[in-house]
């Protein structure tokens, strides 16, 4: 098991520091990049002053290994996880970067999260009880909550630097990345679900949805950033699964239900989460590397 001690903050002052997310940190190193996965999280697009034990490398390993699941479906921009084959500039700050860091492909991201829905859940479900849609798509009537949809549905999003991503229809995609690459993504986005959400029912999982980001280099399209992690999924024990109500997820709505009994106003500061609940979180987040991988993590 690695080291249970969050890392919240990161210096690496030998490297050209690119930009700073909610979570990770991406570092330039020439050709390549370097991402880092820290421990921190965020609820209500607010970052929590409280770490999450083990979160970053749960995330980086979980991405780790659904690259590799997807070998042959999609080309994508990671190199490597492994802090052995990384270039040696990185050896000083091997405590701080082993098994929370991705060595990956320099890539222009898209400016759209490619999301896919299998479930009814949600902003998805919220959407559908205004307008009988989601994203537009019309949807028979009478699905309740957390119902399968007949097939799975692609629902874009603008990729937002603060606060929340804005859905937007497929022509408004189309129109701002061009028609032909939008169907590109359209299509590989669906491929990915379906694939993946094989693989989670086989592991006693529902992947309810999720969402993707891709990007251009040298004129190929690559699956980049996280993938399929409970960050960027919504993902639900099979066993405790019904339709009409919200099933129990592997991802942060335990920090958020947490939250709202505070009565906090979902501005900064953000209050600091007790040890317990960031302990139950951590469990999740390793339980749902278990379940995926089918192996625990790896000290």
């Amino acid at each position: 098991m690695p080291r249970s001690q969050p890392l919240l903050t990161l210096s690496l002052p030998t490297l050209k520091h690119l930009s700073r997310g909610k979570v990770r940190e991406m570092y330039d190193l020439g050709k390549e990049i370097l991402i880092v996965t820290s421990d921190r999280i965020s609820a209500f697009d607010v970052v929590l002053p409280t770490g999450i034990p083990h979160k970053g490398t749960v995330l980086n390993q979980i991405s780790d290994f659904w690259f590799s699941f997807l070998e042959g479906t999609t080309p994508h921009h990671r190199i490597t996880v492994d802090f052995d084959r990384m270039p040696g500039e990185l050896r000083p700050y091997e405590l701080l970067l082993r098994g929370r860091t991705m060595l990956a492909r320099k890539a222009v991201p898209f400016p759209i999260e490619c999301v896919v829905r299998g479930y009814l859940a949600g902003s998805g479900w919220k959407d559908y009880t205004r307008t009988g849609a989601v994203s537009g798509i019309p949807l028979p009537e009478g699905l309740r909550q957390a119902q399968r949809l007949p097939e799975p549905i692609f629902t874009p999003a603008t990729k937002a630097t603060s606060g929340h991503d804005e859905n937007i229809t497929r022509r408004l995609m189309a129109d701002r990345i061009g028609k032909q690459t939008a169907q590109i993504l359209i299509d590989r986005s669906l491929e990915i679900y379906q694939k993946a959400a094989r693989h989670a029912e086989n592991c006693g999982l529902i992947l309810c949805d999720t969402k993707f980001e891709f990007g251009e280099c040298d004129g190929t399209i690559l699956l980049i950033d996280e993938v399929l992690t409970p960050d960027s999924s919504r993902y639900w024990p099979k066993s405790e699964y019904r339709t009409g109500i919200s099933p129990p997820s592997f991802d942060k709505q335990f920090v958020r239900d947490y939250l709202e009994t505070l009565g906090w106003d979902k501005k900064p500061p953000a209050p600091e989460l007790p040890m317990d609940v960031a302990q139950k979180t951590s469990q999740k987040y390793l339980e749902a590397y278990r379940r995926i991988t089918g192996n625990d993590l790896a000290a």
